[in-house]
């Protein structure tokens, strides 16, 4: 396994780049950047694969109302490029983990099983989690334990996911497949006649990089020492995946399909368009109050949208590409639909969808500020939060429970910021208020040197939790901070 972060970062030429930067991307005097892990393998045609559905999984008991479910980590070996086996660990020895399936307001309780080498943490991400079962970094599942985790789902219908969360080894854990989609649902949804069925689409899409010998690339996974930190700005791979294969294709009826998009990546942030008009009905937090015609939508690490895409305006054998207009050449594809036949379709797009409260930042308790940035850490360079590298037994917060409170989040360059146990809402973007009506997110990109405002209510749990970068390699080397709800 690679080096802890404190090794990491004792080593020499932390801003130094070892691969060829990413373009687009500005570099800020002596700070780290994404950097590209060229594959050597030979890649894949685009299109040239099905895009894979992972299967639904089902629980192993239902008692009194409370669904259970096993998730077993394992080492395995996976068909995603042509003629190679890619050793994965995976949730069930799949890449992504099996997608779950609950509703709101039912108890469901997922055991995991660690039969890996290498401690692991279970996080929901979006869930709305008592402290205990929230995936805090530190709480380790070791090699050969388990660990039950009590997700009460008292939240709405909405895309999550689930994932590795181990202090300093997310990024190398996520990137060899654990990750997995994980759906709420609830009777406001299922009222709505959106697409459902085989028409309503999880779509976990990532970016890998691959050996030879069809391996997951990482830094510091079986190289040299002190490779890894010349990448702390962020890992890009070179593979765009999309259900764990690589530019899929998917054929489609001429007719409405829901497809729930996630950035599952470590550090890659998308621009998904198809040349045609989407509609977006939902992000992080479930629905929107209305939908919203789309000609683009853009995903920083972790974050979410539901869009629906209507087919039957295309004609028979068209085809009709996902792209990512933040990349170039083969990072700027994601997949491919085919319209091929006609069927029926009893699906609409209503124009109220749900009822989203809108926080009043008036009655926020107290602001804070969380600055994000690069700074001096054990000797080296590190991401730091207000100035401090990741300590779990300092709080930077204590919220009450039940108040409001509006945090200001400032950044240096990219930070795609995540909250755990509650939503919030985006009150402002350099002082600028968001256009259009109020929505629920767990995630929020900052851009280079901006500052965004959020507002968010601290909910039914009493405990510790997280605030931090989504981009795993920032997490990874101290971008985190822990607050207490009390």
């Amino acid at each position: 396994m690679s080096p802890t972060r404190r090794d990491v970062l004792r080593l020499a030429g932390l801003g130094a780049v070892a691969a060829a930067a990413v373009p687009g991307c500005s570099l800020i005097a002596g700070t780290p950047q994404p950097q590209l892990l060229t594959s050597a393998a030979p890649l894949p045609a685009p299109f040239a694969r099905p895009l894979p559905v992972p299967e639904v999984a089902r629980p192993v008991s239902s008692v009194g109302g409370v669904d259970f479910y096993e998730l077993i980590e394992q080492t395995a070996q996976a068909d995603v490029l042509p003629g190679l086996r890619t050793p994965i660990w995976g949730y069930g020895g799949t890449f992504p983990g099996p997608t779950i399936e609950a509703r709101s307001g039912r108890r469901t309780v997922v055991k995991l099983i660690n039969r890996l080498g290498e401690p692991t943490v279970l996080h929901l991400h979006g869930g709305h989690t008592p402290p205990e079962s929230d995936g805090f970094p530190t709480d380790l599942v070791a090699p050969g334990a388990s660990r039950e985790y009590v997700f009460p789902l008292e939240q709405r219908a909405a895309t999550l996911w689930y994932h590795d969360h181990r202090m300093d080894y997310t990024g190398p854990q996520v990137w060899r497949g654990l990750a997995g989609m994980f759906l709420v649902r609830d009777a406001e949804e299922e009222a709505l006649p959106l697409p459902a069925g085989e028409r309503d689409l999880p779509l976990l899409i990532c970016d890998r990089s691959f050996g030879a010998d069809g391996v997951m690339l990482y830094p510091g996974l079986g190289e040299r020492p002190g490779v890894r930190e010349a990448y702390m700005g962020g890992v890009l791979g070179d593979v765009i995946l999309v259900n764990g294969a690589p530019w899929p294709e998917l054929r489609v009826a001429r007719a409405r399909y829901r497809l729930r998009l996630c950035n599952a990546s470590n550090a890659r942030v998308y621009e998904l368009a198809t040349g045609g008009p989407m509609i977006r009905i939902g992000g992080d937090g479930g629905l929107l109050a209305a939908p919203l015609t789309i000609e683009r939508i853009r995903l920083a690490p972790g974050e979410r949208a539901d869009v629906v895409v209507d087919f039957s305006a295309y004609k028979l054998g068209r085809q009709v590409e996902l792209r990512n207009l933040a990349g170039e050449g083969a990072q700027g594809r994601v997949m491919r639909f085919a319209v091929d036949r006609d069927e029926a379709d009893d699906s609409a797009v209503p124009r109220k969808l749900s009822e989203v409260e809108a926080l009043d930042p008036g009655r926020a308790a107290v602001t804070r500020d969380f600055e994000f940035g690069s700074g001096s850490m054990h000797g080296g360079t590190g991401w730091l939060v207000n100035g401090r590298p990741f300590d779990p037994k300092r709080m930077e917060a204590r919220p009450k429970l039940g108040d409001i409170e509006i945090w200001r989040l400032t950044s240096d360059v990219a930070h795609p910021v995540h909250l755990h146990l509650d939503h919030f809402q985006v009150l402002s973007v350099n002082g600028e208020r968001p256009q259009g009506p109020p929505e629920w997110k767990d995630t929020v990109e900052l851009r280079e040197a901006q500052t965004v405002e959020i507002v968010t209510r601290f909910t039914d749990y009493r405990g510790r939790y997280v605030l931090h970068c989504h981009n795993l390699e920032h997490e990874d080397m101290a971008m985190m901070a822990a607050f207490e709800v009390v």
